[in-house]
C-alpha cells in the first residue's frame, strides 16, 4: 500500500470523528449542568406532549427533577414514537462536566439527546505482534458486518471502566482479563459526529494486552461473527479499504503507530 493511500484513509477517519451536527442543536440541561444537546423542534415536540422538559431563558432545554424519572419518561415516549435507536434495556450514566454521575438514561435515546457516553476498547496482540480483530455480527444495530477491535463496549451505569473492560472482554471474546498479559490503558479517543438518531459524543478508553498463544477469542453473546489474527500489513490494508468501524480505525491507527516506534 502506498503512503498516499494510507494518508487518505487516516485523514478521512480523523475528519469523520470530529463533525458538527447536521442541524442546529440546543443545550440540554439537568439542573444547571449541560448534559447533552437536542434539536429545538424535537424539544418542542416533547414539551408539547407534556413531557418533563422546559425551555430556559437562554435557548436551552431543562429536564425536570427528578432527572432519572424524567429521562425515563422521555425515553419511553421516544421509543413508542419510533424516534430512538432500538431499545436496549440498558442504563448509561448521565455525566456532569467533572465526570460525576447526575442521572441514568436508557441507552437507546442517548443519540437523540446528544448525551455524552463512555466506552472501552481492547486492542489484543498475539505474542508475535499480529493483531486480533473481530467481525461484527451482521444483525448488529450499529456497523453490522464491519471489522472492529478485539473488544468494544459501552460503560453501563454504575460500572467503572475496569469493570466494563472485564465484563465485555468475557462476553465478546470469551477471555478473562486475568489470563491476558500486560493489560494496560494506552489512550483516550473522542468521537463527535452526527448519526441518523441524532448526535454522538463518546469518550473511548483504550486498553492494550497480549493474548497468550494458548488462548483464542470465542464469542459468547452472539454479537461477533468471527475473530481473525492479522499481520500489521493486513490490518492496514483493511483500514485503507474502509472495512473497520470509525472508532476501530482511529484506535488501531494509534496502537499500530505506537508499536512501530
Amino acid at each position: 500500500m502506498n503512503a498516499g493511500g494510507q494518508g487518505e484513509w487516516r485523514a478521512a477517519a480523523r475528519a469523520a470523528a470530529d463533525l458538527p451536527p447536521v442541524a442546529a442543536r440546543a443545550p440540554l440541561l439537568v439542573d444547571a449542568q449541560v448534559i447533552g444537546s437536542i434539536e429545538p423542534a424535537m424539544a418542542t415536540r416533547l414539551s408539547d406532549a407534556g413531557l418533563p422538559l422546559s425551555a430556559t431563558d437562554d435557548g436551552g432545554w431543562r429536564i425536570a427533577a427528578p432527572a432519572d424519572d424524567s429521562l425515563a419518561a422521555i425515553a419511553r415516549w421516544l421509543h413508542e414514537h419510533r424516534l430512538s435507536a432500538p431499545w436496549r434495556n440498558e442504563l448509561l450514566a448521565v455525566l456532569a462536566g467533572d465526570g460525576g454521575a447526575l442521572a441514568v438514561v436508557e441507552r437507546a435515546v442517548v443519540r437523540v439527546l446528544g448525551i455524552t457516553t463512555r466506552a472501552v476498547h481492547l486492542v489484543g496482540f498475539a505474542p508475535d505482534g499480529r493483531v486480533w480483530v473481530q467481525l461484527r455480527a451482521f444483525d448488529k444495530a450499529v456497523d453490522p458486518g464491519c471489522w472492529d477491535t478485539l473488544m468494544g463496549g459501552q460503560v453501563s451505569a454504575g460500572e467503572s471502566v475496569e469493570q466494563t473492560l472485564e465484563r465485555e472482554t468475557q462476553e465478546e471474546a470469551g477471555l478473562a482479563i486475568v489470563d491476558l498479559v500486560d493489560v494496560r490503558p494506552t489512550d483516550r479517543v473522542t468521537v463527535r459526529r452526527p448519526v441518523a438518531e441524532g448526535y454522538v459524543v463518546e469518550h473511548i478508553e483504550v486498553f492494550e494486552a497480549t493474548v497468550p498463544a494458548a488462548l483464542a477469542p470465542t464469542n459468547r453473546d452472539g454479537e461477533v461473527e468471527r475473530f481473525e489474527c492479522l499481520t500489521r500489513d493486513a490490518v492496514l490494508e483493511r483500514l485503507a479499504a474502509g472495512e473497520f468501524t470509525l472508532e476501530a480505525a482511529l484506535i488501531l491507527d494509534r496502537s499500530l503507530a505506537r508499536r512501530a516506534l
